[in-house]
C-alpha cells in the first residue's frame, strides 16, 4: 500500500489525555513509593535509554585506565558533562541527554577489582593484583579465561580459600552500585531520568558467549549479585543457564518487592550455545514447560546489537528457508564462519572469533526455534522482544554518534589508528560498530512504568539513532489508518502492539492487517539526522511440515539511490521524513504459527570508521582505510519487538 505521510503528534506520538498537573505534593504514589510524573500518557511516549554500561568497577574497563564511576556514567547519560573517562583534562558531554539507563558492571571480580587496586587492602599486594594493575591485553587474558571454564576458580591470593574476601567486597561494591542509581532517579513529577539497579553476569563456557545484563525493577534487589564463580559446577551450557535462572527466581521472583529480568546479548559470539534447546534435569515433559516458563518470564528481551555487531540475521545458515536478505549483512563481525548445523560447537572459541555460527545466534533462528518448541510443549521459551544498547566500557551511555565514535573501552581505543587497528584482545577494532539505543513504549518515565514495557515487549532497538516507531497487529484494522489522527487510539482498540500476541482468529475469512509508523531522528541543530528510505516487515513461520521460513516485505518506500560523497561524507538523500503504512498477509495460512517484526531502514549514511579515515591525513591513514571488506557506509536502522500468531488448538 501506498505510503502516507502524516504529523507526528497525531500518527507516531499520539499524544492522548496526559495528567496536567505538575505539583508533586498533590499526586498519589506509586507502587514504587514515589509520585507520578505530571505527563502521564495512557496511549504511552517513548523513551530513550542504554542497558549495558560498564564503568571502572569492571575488571576489563579498569585495566584500560577507565576511571568513569557509576555516578558519572549517570550524570553523562542525563547529559551532564564529565570528566574524560581517561582523566584527559577535556570533559565529554552527550549531545541529547538519555530518558533512562542502566549501569551493568560484571558482577565477576567486583570484589576482586577493588581490592587489587585499593592501596592498603587485605590483598593489594598479592601477586595476582600485582599482574592486573599494569594492565593491558595480559590483565584481561588472566582474568577473562577463568570466566571460560567450567570450574571457575577465583584467585586464592586475592580473595582467600574460601572467597569470602571478594565476596565480602562485592556486597559493598553492589550497594556503591545501589547508591548511584538511587541518587541519579528522578523521583520528582519532573520524571527526566530514569535509573535501574543492575549488573552483567559473565559467563562464556569454552569462551562461547553466555552473558546476560540482570536488570531490576525498583529497589528492592537481593544483598548480593549473582556470579558465575558461586554457581554449582556444571558440565553444559544449558545447565548453567538453568543454575542462573534458579538463582534470579529464589532470589527475587520469589522475594518480596523484588522483580528482575535478564537479557541475552552478544548471541552472535556464543557457538550456538546461547539458545540450543535442551531442558537439564527435566524428566517429564512437565518439566520441560516448568523451564521454558521460567525462562520467558526471566528473559522476555533480546538484545540485537551493540559495539559488538549486529544478532538480527545472517545469510547463509542452515535450518532456515528463504531467499538471502542482503541487509542480514549488516555489522558483522565475522565473514563468511562455519555453520553449525543443528548442533552447538562443543569446542566454543566465539569470544575470540573462532568456532561456527549457529542460526540460534541471530534472532531469527531462536524466534523460529520458539515456534517449534511452542508447536511441541505448548510454551514457548524465546518469545523475545527487542532493545539494543552500547556495551560501552567507557562509562559512557549512549554515546553512539557515529561521526564520533570514541572506541569500546579506554586507552585500548584512545587513539583514531586505534580504534581503526586489529584488537589485541577481542575480533573488534575498526570491525566494533558504534553501539545502539533501546526504545520503550511507556506511560510515564519512572521505573515501573518501563519494566513494565519491557515485560511486555512493547520496545523497540535502534542501531543508534532515535527513529520513532510504532507497530501494531489485528484482525480488522482498517487500510485507513495511517490517514487517522486517531491511530494509535484505533490501534490498541483494535489490535495489538509490537511485543505482544494477536488475539485468537476470529474467523476463515481473517487476515492479519498491520501497521508500521516511522519518524526519522530530527538529529541536533548541530547534526542534522537522516531521511527513512523503507518500512519492512519480517515474517517468520512454520510450514505444514515443520520447517522453519523467512520473508522479508517491503511495505513503504525503496531502495531510493540516495548517494554518499566518500570525499567529503555529504549525503544526498531522497527518502521521507515520516513513513506510515499498512499490510495484510497476502501468503497467510491460519493452520501455520508465525512471528511478524518490523525493520526501519534510514538512507546511506557514513560509517563511524570512514569518519575516522577522513580525519587523518592519507598518507597516515591504515590499512583499514582502504580495506575493501571494511564498509565506508552504514545504513542505520531500527528493530521493533515481534507480534506472534499462534494458531488455536
Amino acid at each position: 500500500m501506498r505510503p502516507s505521510l502524516m504529523p507526528i503528534a497525531t500518527a507516531v506520538m499520539t499524544v492522548a489525555a496526559a495528567c496536567s498537573s505538575s505539583d508533586s505534593t498533590s499526586r498519589a504514589p506509586s507502587e514504587e513509593g514515589r509520585v507520578d510524573c505530571a505527563r502521564r500518557n495512557p496511549s504511552r511516549d517513548v523513551f530513550f535509554g542504554d542497558l549495558h554500561v560498564h564503568t571502572s568497577l569492571s575488571f576489563d574497563a579498569w585495566v584500560f585506565d577507565v576511571r568513569t564511576t557509576p555516578a558519572d556514567a549517570y550524570r553523562f547519560a542525563q547529559g551532564q558533562p564529565i570528566d574524560h573517562p581517561l582523566g584527559t583534562p577535556e570533559q565529554v558531554q552527550l549531545a541529547r541527554p538519555l530518558d533512562f539507563a542502566a549501569v551493568t558492571d560484571h558482577s565477576e571480580y567486583l570484589g576482586e577489582v577493588n581490592l587489587c587496586t585499593t592501596p592498603g587492602s587485605d590483598a593489594f599486594d598479592a601477586a595476582t593484583c600485582a599482574d592486573y594493575r599494569p594492565g593491558g591485553a595480559s590483565a584481561i587474558f588472566d582474568f577473562g579465561t577463568r570466566l571460560t571454564s567450567r570450574t571457575p576458580r577465583r584467585f586464592s591470593d586475592v580473595c582467600g580459600a574460601t572467597g569470602e574476601r571478594c565476596r565480602t567486597v562485592a556486597r559493598d561494591e553492589w550497594a556503591r552500585i545501589q547508591e548511584a542509581a538511587e541518587a541519579a532517579y528522578d523521583r520528582s513529577a519532573a520524571c527526566s531520568f530514569t535509573s535501574f539497579i543492575g549488573y552483567e553476569w559473565t559467563a562464556a563456557i569454552n569462551a562461547s558467549n553466555l552473558h546476560r545484563n540482570v536488570i531490576f525493577k525498583t529497589a528492592d534487589v537481593p544483598d548480593t549479585v549473582t556470579s558465575y564463580f558461586d554457581l554449582p559446577a556444571v558440565q553444559t551450557a544449558p545447565e548453567l543457564v538453568r543454575s542462573f535462572h534458579r538463582v534470579l527466581s529464589s532470589t527475587c521472583l520469589n522475594a518480596e518487592g523484588c522483580d528482575v529480568i535478564a537479557i541475552p546479548h552478544n548471541s552472535n559470539w556464543s557457538n550456538g550455545n546461547m539458545f540450543v534447546v535442551e531442558y537439564p534435569g527435566a524428566t517429564s515433559i512437565d518439566d520441560e514447560r516448568s523451564q521454558a516458563n521460567l525462562r520467558q518470564t526471566l528473559e522476555p528481551l533480546f538484545e540485537i546489537y551493540q559495539h559488538k555487531g549486529d544478532a538480527e540475521c545472517s545469510n547463509g545458515l542452515s535450518g532456515i528457508l528463504g531467499e538471502p536478505d542482503e541487509l542480514c549483512d549488516f555489522e558483522k563481525l565475522r565473514i563468511e564462519p562455519p555453520d553449525c548445523g543443528d548442533r552447538p560447537d562443543p569446542l566454543g572459541g566465539g569470544s575470540g572469533g573462532v568456532g561456527c555460527v549457529s542460526r540460534l545466534d541471530f534472532l531469527r533462528g531462536i524466534l523460529l526455534e520458539g515456534l517449534k518448541e511452542e508447536a511441541r510443549l505448548g510454551v514457548n521459551p524465546y518469545r523475545l522482544g527487542v532493545v539494543a544498547s552500547t556495551d560501552t566500557h567507557n562509562g559512557t551511555p549512549g554515546e553512539v554518534s557515529e561521526r564520533a565514535y570514541p572506541g569500546h573501552w579506554g586507552n585500548n581505543e584512545d587513539t583514531v589508528q586505534a580504534r581503526l587497528g586489529p584488537n589485541p584482545v577481542t575480533p573488534g577494532g575498526v570491525l566494533y560498530s558504534g553501539g545502539g539505543l533501546t526504545a520503550a513504549w511507556a506511560e510515564q518515565n519512572t521505573r515501573t512504568s518501563l519494566f513494565e514495557a519491557f515485560r511486555r515487549r512493547e520496545v523497540y532497538g535502534t542501531s543508534g539513532p532515535r527513529i520513532t516507531v510504532r507497530f501494531f497487529g489485528g484482525w480488522s484494522l482498517p487500510a485507513t489508518l495511517c490517514q487517522d489522527p486517531n491511530l494509535v487510539e484505533l490501534a490498541d482498540r483494535d489490535g495489538v502492539p509490537m511485543g505482544a500476541d494477536l488475539p485468537p482468529l476470529p474467523g476463515p475469512a481473517f487476515e492479519p492487517t498491520f501497521v508500521v509508523s516511522a519518524l526519522m531522528d530530527a538529529g541536533t541543530p548541530q547534526r542534522a539526522g537522516v531521511p527513512l528510505e523503507r518500512l519492512q516487515i519480517v515474517k517468520g513461520w512454520l510450514d505444514a511440515d515443520g520447517q522453519a521460513n523467512i520473508k522479508v516485505f517491503d511495505i513503504a518506500g525503496r531502495e531510493d539511490t540516495s548517494t554518499v560523497d566518500l570525499a567529503t561524507c555529504e549525503r544526498s538523500s531522497r527518502g521521507e521524513p515520516q513513513m506510515c503504512s499498512t499490510w495484510t498477509d497476502p501468503e497467510f495460512v491460519r493452520d501455520q504459527p508465525a512471528f511478524y517484526y518490523a525493520r526501519v531502514l534510514e538512507d546511506p549514511s557514513c560509517r563511524w570508521s570512514w569518519w575516522a579515515c577522513l580525519s587523518l591525513p592519507e598518507d597516515e591513514r591504515p590499512t583499514a582505510c582502504t580495506d575493501p571488506t571494511v564498509p565506508k557506509i552504514i545504513q542505520e536502522r531500527a528493530w521493533t519487538s515481534p507480534i506472534w500468531y499462534q494458531p488455536a488448538p
